[in-house]
């Protein structure tokens, strides 16, 4: 329904007996970006629905999170069922010209979509701390293990190539101390418990290669439509962290590939950031400064951002500033927190003098909004309260089978379901290790007793060798409790000696154990599930 012609995609509209209120949102505009408001259930769905599928008309690709699966319906021809038949009447709409457009669907999990994968350098120490929560003086630690992995050429691919350089760096902090800086041990336990954490909500899953090529969400059809791009989020949202710190590398990835190309007549991708608000949930400031960065330059490489969240005031104002085309659906003001947003939404949109905007957005109904878009000169038009278009594709889910479907159609079928796990840091601290350990036993035999000096002869006859009894079979860790101070001294001790003796070995031996298990318990034990 949502149709094109010079002045842009049609996307709302109220028709009255004096006149036809048209709200139309221009592609070349669209990379200002924009901002969907609403509380639950009041059509924020419809309207990304509708969006996109304007967008996919032109010829531009999207991006969007799937959060309840209704989205899935865009790749499927819609049809006039009884209930949308009644509204349209209603509020004298045309019908519209049902039809499908072409979809990809991913997913982070490779259960509902093509799997999406990115390696743990390529996202960086920045958005990691903000996916492990950890605090400024862990994200600190964690930076210097990226640098000391970067200066000793380690690739940090996938979830447990950081787990081993974690480990390694924990275990030589003094080492690197003096020249990267003190590392603690408190620090390196936070990070690989937060770690822990991520790879058991699946997010192990998300790193590793093939990594997604950004290239592959900017693609067209036979037809010229502009492909969907469908991230199933429904499992993914109970990792909320790991939502928002996927999206942002997404969107930071545009940012950091694409050229610049100033304002086109089109954008080149338009990404949708649903949820938006789990971004901005106690974010440092360094993040959000950014964020802001990245908004405000992404849109000359072509993209436009639409921010989609229930209350406006989710959205730092540095951000919200930048955000020119508003959708603003039903807000209930029923705390005074709701009632802020609900004055602070009225602000930031422009007044019309025949509407109370304040009062409007308590009163709209589903399917109703505020709608405030750029015009020809990028100047806020007046806020109209109109009805949004329905969907010409199917509202609501597919079926299994034609998610399957869809799948094994796409055009990057079969490129990235088959994991590469190539060397990497992993495979090269588990090389030092072992090296380490086989030299191990050579230094235990370097420190054997040395042959029995002979008794001197007596009236000329030669004097037996003393009998020694059978040394017992030394293992690696009696070798570790003798390098570190716990050795059997072949020399006759007195009683107080060797029970200093006994102890200082079992002592030895002990933390030889410790050692070998801290290193390789964070080597082998760290598998890709």
């Amino acid at each position: 329904m949502a149709q094109n012609n010079d002045e842009g995609i049609l996307i709302a509209q109220h028709t009255q007996a004096k006149s036809n209120i048209q709200c139309f949102l221009r592609p070349d505009k669209a990379n200002r970006h924009g901002l969907i408001t609403g509380a639950t259930g009041t059509g924020k769905t419809i309207t990304l629905q509708t969006l996109a599928e304007g967008f996919s008309s032109r010829g531009v690709p999207v991006f969007m999170a799937d959060i309840k699966g209704d989205l899935t319906g865009i790749s499927q021809q819609g049809a006039l069922s009884d209930k949308l038949g009644k509204l349209i009447k209603e509020r004298g709409f045309d019908e519209p010209a049902f039809q499908a457009y072409p979809v990809t669907l991913w997913d982070v999990f490779g259960d509902q979509g093509h799997p999406v994968r990115a390696t743990v350098s390529d996202l960086g120490p920045l958005l990691l701390a903000r996916m492990l929560n950890l605090n400024e003086t862990q994200e600190g630690v964690l930076q210097l293990v990226f640098k000391i992995a970067d200066d000793d050429g380690l690739l940090l691919l996938d979830m447990k190539d950081l787990r081993a350089m974690c480990q390694h760096v924990g275990d030589n902090a003094a080492t690197y101390t003096t020249e990267y800086g003190n590392i603690s041990a408190a620090s390196i336990g936070a990070i690989q418990r937060g770690l822990m954490q991520v790879e058991a909500q699946g997010g192990d899953q998300f790193f590793g290669e093939p990594m997604l090529n950004i290239a592959d969400f900017m693609q067209t059809d036979g037809s010229g439509k502009g492909v969907v791009n469908i991230l199933a989020a429904d499992k993914l949202m109970n990792a909320p962290r790991l939502y928002a710190t996927f999206l942002l590398w997404m969107l930071s990835e545009l940012f950091e590939t694409l050229p610049e190309v100033g304002d086109l007549d089109k954008p080149k991708l338009v990404f949708f950031f649903d949820e938006a608000h789990l971004l901005f949930n106690d974010a440092p400031k360094v993040l959000i400064e950014r964020i802001e960065l990245v908004v405000r330059l992404v849109r000359s490489k072509g993209v436009g951002v639409f921010f989609v969240t229930q209350n406006p005031l989710d959205i730092p104002d540095s951000v919200l500033a930048q955000l020119g085309n508003r959708v603003q659906h039903a807000l209930r003001a029923f705390t005074p927190r709701d009632q802020k947003a609900v004055k602070a939404a009225a602000e930031t949109m422009r007044a019309n003098p025949g509407l109370d905007v304040a009062a409007a957005i308590t009163e709209l109904g589903v399917g109703e909004a505020l709608v405030s878009l750029l015009d020809e000169k990028g100047r806020p038009a007046l806020t109209e309260r109109v009805f949004v278009l329905p969907p010409s594709s199917q509202i609501g889910p597919i079926s299994p089978a034609q998610r399957k479907e869809l799948i094994d159609n796409s055009i990057v079928a079969g490129v990235y379901e088959k994991t590469v796990d190539r060397a990497s840091a992993f495979e090269a601290i588990k090389g030092r290790t072992q090296t380490r350990l086989a030299a191990a036993p050579v230094a235990a035999d370097s420190t054997s007793t040395p042959a029995p000096v002979r008794a001197p002869s007596v009236r000329g006859t030669p004097a037996a060798a003393p009998e020694t009894p059978a040394a017992p079979e030394r293992g690696l860790l009696d070798g570790l409790g003798d390098l570190l101070g716990g050795g059997t001294r072949r020399t006759r001790a007195s009683a107080g000696e060797q029970l200093i003796k006994s102890a200082a070995s079992s002592i030895g031996r002990e933390v030889g154990r410790q050692i070998i298990r801290g290193v390789l318990g964070g080597i082998f034990g760290s598998g890709r599930r």
